[in-house]
């Protein structure tokens, strides 16, 4: 299945920001006046989903593990550990791209604001001039010779 079509945590957040689906913000993304952010939160959100499917898997072996049919001693405690260290790895990318998308939607201009930069006044410049500083007594002066 394409990470396009995989549901994230973060789909809400996107759809209100770019004011469309999911499905056009993926088709307006392969047209060639694509903006760098929606490119940039598209790819954000395609890694997103690759971690919360791998956070899914780990939560479901994990309970097929635990279940309450299964015997104490069917429970292995290698595979325990691993998964537990796959299921912080995973929360961790999640969480990590979660962030990076929120800060990425927070931070960039809203669609169709102006990417022109404003135009620079023109005005006279005030410049200040430090007076020089004095050398010191022996500035330059040769040493002498040390006993």
């Amino acid at each position: 299945m394409s990470v396009a079509l995989k549901p994230t945590g973060q789909d809400e957040a996107l759809t209100q920001f770019f004011g469309a689906s999911l499905s056009e913000l993926y088709a307006q993304a392969a047209g060639p006046e694509a903006s760098a952010a929606l490119l940039r939160a598209l790819e954000l959100r395609s890694w997103l989903a690759v971690a919360e499917e791998q956070v899914a898997r780990v939560r479901d072996r994990i309970h097929d593990a635990t279940t309450a049919d299964r015997g104490m001693g069917e429970l292995p405690a290698d595979g325990s550990r691993f998964d537990a260290q796959w299921m912080e790895a995973a929360l961790s990318a999640r969480d990590g791209y979660a962030t990076a998308l929120d800060e990425l939607l927070r931070t960039m201009p809203p669609p169709g604001a102006s990417t022109e930069r404003p135009v620079p006044l023109t005005g006279s410049k005030l410049t200040t001039r430090l007076p020089p500083v004095p050398a010191p007594a022996r500035a330059g002066a040769a040493r002498g010779r040390r006993p």
